[in-house]
């Protein structure tokens, strides 16, 4: 920890990860209603590596610090703000600005991490335990002993949601390379391998009369399969649009397209619900509720953490100033679990 001042990681433009540019400053100061939090944990997410290509939907124009969500310590408090939280371990989840030593969080915006619970563990559940939670349970609400299959089953997202699926007593499909087959069959997972297999007949094989949820992150034209591969009264969750990551041109179009298509799903007389899944929805609209749904998702994300039921899967642990050497892991897609860089 550089204990002088603040150090963070800037993306100044379209550029490859080596083009990321470390910045060193003050130390900011809490204002009314904040808390500065003194980073232990933040991580790579798949939104960062879209930021990068100009590829986010809701991006900030650059430069900016990326890094969606964190882990670490109340340092001190702001106006308004309890005292007691200084020292208190808190998660955040905040689209920009993780990437620092030093953030100034909105104190109606932190979350208690629970004793017991290490920054890097608590760190891989912050952004894809809340997605992983809302997504089974608020949005497609499957209940036990019914058939889901998950796309991207050793994926940050991914991973999580097979095991919340299966501690909810939920049977799961799960694609994924080869080499993560027996870590899903560990978990409970029936695998089925996205690169060799025709993943919708293989499916149709599994469920014959169709699954009861689709968690699908890729987008583009396979999202077609996936809502194909629906019964009736089934869900489709989409929540991404990997396939059009390393496209050029205009970055809401992919999501456009998706939100036309739900859109017209949804309008059909079929029997099944379509949905296009974003963390952030509802918070412009009513900020105090969307705050304490994701406070009380992410505590039941970390009590299910520590009951056993959902492991803290990390990828690899790198120093922020190596936030380069980390995205390029991240992409590479030769990891599972998430990517944690520590200050």
């Amino acid at each position: 920890m550089n204990a002088e001042g603040l150090v963070e990681v800037v993306l100044p433009g379209k550029v490859e990860p080596e083009g990321l540019q470390v910045r060193r400053g003050a130390v900011p100061v809490a204002g009314p209603g904040q808390v500065l939090v003194r980073m232990e944990a933040t991580g790579v997410s798949f939104a960062e590596q879209q930021m990068r290509r100009g590829r986010y939907f809701d991006q900030p124009p650059f430069p900016f610090v990326p890094g969606y969500d964190l882990v670490g310590t109340v340092l001190t408090t702001g106006e308004g703000v309890d005292p007691g939280l200084a020292g208190t371990r808190v998660a955040a989840l905040l689209k920009v600005g993780g990437w620092s030593t030093h953030v100034l969080v909105d104190a109606a915006d932190v979350v208690e991490v629970p004793d017991g619970i290490g920054a890097a563990q608590a760190e891989t559940l912050v952004v894809n335990g809340i997605t992983a939670w809302q997504m089974l349970h608020r949005t497609a609400r499957v209940r036990a002993g019914r058939t889901v299959l998950v796309l991207g089953a050793n994926g940050g997202v991914g991973s999580v949601l097979v095991q919340l699926a299966r501690a909810a007593g939920v049977k799961v499909i799960g694609t994924a390379s080869a080499r993560h087959h027996e870590a899903l069959v560990a978990k409970g997972v029936v695998p089925v391998d996205h690169r060799t297999e025709d993943v919708a007949a293989r499916v149709r094989e599994l469920a014959p009369g169709g699954v009861d949820a689709v968690f699908d992150h890729v987008g583009g034209r396979g999202i077609v399969d996936s809502w194909h591969l629906l019964a009736p009264g089934g869900t489709l969750v989409a929540y991404g649009t990997a396939s059009t990551r390393d496209d050029e041109g205009s970055k809401q179009w992919p999501v456009l397209k998706l939100l036309g298509r739900v859109w017209l799903w949804n309008a059909l007389p079929n029997r099944r619900r379509a949905h296009f899944f974003n963390v952030w929805a509802g918070r412009a609209l009513a900020r105090n509720r969307f705050r304490a749904r994701l406070g009380a998702d992410l505590t039941q994300v970390f009590a299910a953490y520590r009951r056993g039921e959902v492991t803290a899967q990390i990828a690899a642990q790198l120093p922020l100033a190596r936030a380069a050497e980390a995205l390029r892991l991240a992409e590479s897609g030769t990891v599972a679990g998430k990517v944690v860089l520590n200050p």
